[in-house]
Formats: C-alpha cells, sequence, structure tokens
C-alpha cells in the first residue's frame, strides 16, 4: 500500500448520489485474482458505449481530467455490496482520495484498508466544493492527513475525522498484516517473556 501523508491535486466532480459499488466496478470485473487492470474498468457502464468505445461526455474521458487524484462524489457513496474491488477500482485509475458527505460503512473501511482516503465533508462544504469546480474546473485542493485537514482555495481549512489505527497505517503506507509485522520484535520479545 501507498504511502499517504499529504496530497494537492484538482478535482474529478461525479454529483451522483447514492453510486453503489456495482456502478464503481460492475460485476462482469470481478473474475480477476489480483487488482491489475481494475482502474481501466472503473466505471465502465458510464464510461464506455457497448462497443467499448470512450463516451465523450463522461467526466472520465474528458482529457482535462487526466491524472486529477481526487474524486468529489455526491452522497452515500460506495452504497451496495461489500466488494473490495470497488476502491481497487479507484485506487488503480489514481484516485487517492474520495471527499463525500457520506459513505458506506464497509465501503469506507475498505478504502482504508487499500490506501484510498474516504474525506467526510459537511454538507456545505460539499456544495461548496461543487460551486467551485464548475466555476473553475481547476480547482485544487491540498490534503494533510497528519493534521486530518483540507485546505480549499481560499485558503480555508475544513477539519476531517478518521480513526488512529487507519491513520497510522496509511501515513506508514502499511496495510494491517504490515502494522503487526512491524511489532514483530515486541511481539517476539513479549513471547520470550511468557513462555512455559
Amino acid at each position: 500500500m501507498n504511502q499517504f501523508t499529504t496530497l494537492t491535486s484538482k478535482i474529478v466532480p461525479l454529483p451522483n448520489e447514492n453510486v453503489d459499488t456495482d456502478q464503481i466496478i460492475p460485476a462482469r470485473f470481478l473474475k480477476v485474482t489480483d487488482k491489475k487492470g481494475l482502474g481501466d474498468n472503473l466505471f465502465a457502464d458510464w464510461r464506455y458505449d457497448a462497443d467499448g468505445s470512450p463516451r465523450a461526455d463522461f467526466v472520465l474521458n474528458r482529457p482535462e481530467m487526466q491524472g486529477r487524484q481526487i474524486l468529489l462524489a455526491g452522497d452515500n457513496f460506495g452504497c451496495g455490496s461489500s466488494r473490495e474491488h470497488a476502491p481497487w477500482a479507484l485506487v488503480g485509475y489514481g484516485f487517492r482520495a474520495v471527499i463525500s458527505t457520506s459513505f458506506a460503512d464497509i465501503f469506507r473501511n475498505n478504502s482504508l484498508k487499500n490506501g484510498l482516503l474516504p474525506i467526510v465533508v459537511d454538507k456545505d462544504t460539499h456544495q461548496q466544493l461543487f460551486s467551485l469546480v464548475q466555476e473553475d474546473p481547476n480547482t485544487t485542493l491540498a490534503i494533510d492527513l497528519a493534521a486530518q485537514t483540507v485546505t480549499l482555495p481560499d485558503g480555508r481549512r475544513v477539519a476531517f475525522s478518521i480513526d488512529h489505527f487507519s491513520k497510522t497505517c496509511l501515513l506508514n503506507g502499511v496495510d494491517e498484516i504490515g502494522y503487526v509485522l512491524n511489532l514483530r520484535d515486541k511481539i517476539e520479545a513479549f513471547e520470550r517473556i511468557h513462555e512455559g
């Protein structure tokens, strides 16, 4: 998992509400045994025509949106099934953070375990962000995970919550197993003391 400390990026706006994980990565792409290539199929049913050609009007297909790492999503993003492939596809595409007013719990947890930072903001800030991107498509945000803030173009900082364990894992670029493996010396010392 890639380390997440700070991120400065332009925004991809996707105002759709109640986007479920089957819309994020349709079920027909879940037959893979690794994450490779899932980003190519992110939002496939919205992104491509039946013949596989890109739809020019879909936001991810617009040339100016390429390389952006922050997705500004509508309310209740990631609802539906518990498939871990959804954050895999988002990360595979290049997103490092998703901002919304709410996330489905399982999607949020899967995201945090796979290096994708889900940020919940209040409705007024959410609406302001969409307005900013509409006025200036090159609006840039700065995310500081250690400080737990998103800095808007006018300098205003918006705080967000994240549990301590997930924050520690993201800052260090480790998943749960990696976190435990980093404690190997302490675990072995404990076991030596408590043998028998």
